[in-house]
């Protein structure tokens, strides 16, 4: 009798059950140590397949190329020649130097008089002007409290031979309104005249007496301003040549400022003398080398006859005589 006959479920034709590979083994199935785990039991607790060991990879290393020595490495003025390390150090030098000097004659010039300043005055101002000259009237401690305004008058000769001198015109007053409202004015505009007095009355002592070479040059200076100015006004020329015919020559001019104080403002108690107080100068000869300056002015002096009316509504005194 076989094992179907004794009553037992199992069948001659039914398979035998498959172990299943992730199931762990019971603890009867063990192994015993030395023996050998089937791969497929080789399991982590977390269920996860170990990955297997592989080979890493072998890469060629790159070569490695020796670095120079320290001492051999140059940088700066190092790493030039030793002929241009001597150029280069004196031309160093020679800046330090001329950077100190600099520096020294601008704080002689700004600095207030001492015994340096009075011994090598000369040379202290022949280093700073024109280029360096320096202004400290705005950072001073009591700065400028007037208004300086620069007047002039012509002599002319007119067509019939006669001569004749005009009113004062108020050149200041001709910048200042052509200034106002222009959102770029020139440096003409701003400066010419205004530098032009300040460096006469530099140069000029209180009797209009030039100090050397320096006042002779700011007489020129202004003269040349003034005769080109008043050569564009009311029909005036240097050189008596224009397009519409023969017009007053300047043969002369003559120069004077006006200068008032400031009116405090009205929560100040200062009291200020309001009086204008005038310096003029002696009257100057209009020489050629004025009059070339002005060799166009001709043809442009009838079409600024309405600025030269402006001028002398705004000007002090501009009735002729």
């Amino acid at each position: 009798m076989d094992a179907y006959d004794k009553g037992s479920t199992a069948r001659r034709c039914d398979p035998e059950p498959r172990p299943d590979p992730l199931r762990s083994p019971a603890p009867d199935e063990v192994p015993e140590a030395g023996g050998q785990v089937p791969e497929a039991a080789r399991v982590l607790e977390d269920g996860q397949v170990p990955e297997p060991d592989l080979p890493s990879p072998s890469f060629p290393s790159p070569p490695v190329t020796p670095s120079p020595p320290s001492a051999t490495r140059r940088i700066g003025l190092s790493a030039l020649s030793l002929r241009y390390q001597i150029a280069a150090a004196c031309a160093l030098v020679v800046v330090a130097l001329v950077a100190c000097v600099h520096i020294a004659m601008v704080f002689l010039h700004v600095a207030p008089s001492n015994t340096v300043s009075k011994q090598y005055g000369r040379a202290v101002d022949n280093w700073i002007y024109p280029e360096f000259e320096q202004n400290w009237k705005l950072f001073a401690p009591n700065p400028l409290q007037q208004n300086i305004a620069v007047q002039a008058r012509a002599e002319v000769r007119t067509a019939d031979g006669g001569t004749r001198t005009t009113g004062w015109y108020d050149l200041s007053a001709r910048d200042g309104a052509d200034i106002d409202g222009n959102l770029l004015p020139s440096h003409t505009q701003q400066n010419e005249l205004r530098r032009a007095w300040d460096f006469y009355v530099s140069a000029h002592d209180s009797e209009n007496r030039p100090n050397g070479l320096r006042g002779q040059l700011s007489e020129r200076y202004i003269r040349r301003i003034v005769v080109l100015r008043l050569s564009h006004e009311g029909g005036l020329t240097a050189d008596g040549r224009t397009a519409a015919g023969k017009q007053p020559t300047i043969a002369r001019v003559q120069v004077r400022s006006r200068t008032t104080n400031v009116a405090p403002p009205p929560w100040s108690d200062e009291k200020v003398d309001s009086k204008p107080l005038y310096r003029e100068v002696p009257w100057w000869t209009v020489t050629v080398a004025d009059r070339a300056l002005d060799s166009d002015s001709g043809s442009n002096s009838q079409s600024k006859s309405d600025s030269g009316t402006r001028a002398r509504a705004a000007a002090d005194g501009t009735v002729d005589r």
